[in-house]
């Protein structure tokens, strides 16, 4: 087990597909949920961003991701430096700039948000334990 994130194995360093179509994105993991009865995970963040890497890194692992397929159909969102794709976190009531990164919208099938009142929890993912961050995503898992 990670005790520490400098132990964590780097998989990726660009999680975030800057090109993407995140509305497009966003719509296939809500039709894949409403299939799966999974939560939506969707993760806002920036290639930029030191904690939106550990984070992506960090689900990656294979215990990670096995609580991760059984529980969340996950998309990731590029917002740049704030200023891209703010309609998706709109879509959910969150119209202030964003806190920071990575934010987590957690959301049931039919779209309604669970962690509402705690979406920017880990945006200082290199600061809290892999044990934080797991509680956390367990916390909303279905």
């Amino acid at each position: 087990s990670i005790a520490r994130w400098e132990q964590l194995p780097v998989d990726t360093v660009q999680p975030y597909d800057e090109m993407a179509n995140a509305d497009a994105q966003v719509a296939a993991a809500f039709a894949r949920a409403r299939k799966s009865k999974k939560r939506v995970l969707i993760d806002l963040g920036g290639n930029w961003c030191v904690d939106c890497i550990v984070l992506a890194n960090f689900v990656r692992l294979p215990q990670m991701r096995r609580f991760m397929e059984t529980h969340y159909e996950e998309v990731l969102v590029d917002v740049g430096r704030f200023n891209k794709n703010l309609q998706i976190p709109a879509r959910f009531g969150v119209t202030e700039r964003l806190q920071g990164v990575p934010a987590l919208l957690i959301a049931t099938p039919d779209g309604k948000l669970v962690n509402g009142d705690n979406i920017f929890a880990t945006a200082d993912a290199h600061s809290m334990t892999p044990q934080a961050i797991a509680a956390y995503l367990a916390k909303y898992a279905d």
